[in-house]
């Protein structure tokens, strides 16, 4: 069986030196922080861009998308998206 999304968000945040989570939750700003910088996305820290930006900026970082446009990047991560992340952090 596959991992939830759950497992695979906290399999990311483990990569980039975050903090598992117990209880089911999406990326704040600073986790999607930790994943541009891990990813080789730059963003601006102070202040953190919105996470659209920041979400974007990493699936074109990691070749899921051909640019860093927020267009559909409005909600949080898809489980197929996690799937991509994790595996590009552990290559």
């Amino acid at each position: 069986m596959g991992k939830t999304v759950d497992e695979l968000r906290n399999e990311i945040r483990v990569s980039t030196d975050r903090f598992e989570r117990e209880i089911a939750a999406s990326f704040t700003k600073e986790d999607l922080a930790a994943i541009c910088e891990t990813v080789g996305y730059e963003i601006n820290h102070d202040p953190l861009p919105p996470k659209p930006q920041m979400r974007a900026g990493i699936l074109s970082e990691i070749g899921v998308r051909g640019d860093d446009e927020t267009t559909e990047t409005g909600r949080p991560f898809r489980k197929a998206e996690l799937k991509s992340i994790a595996n590009a952090l552990n290559e």
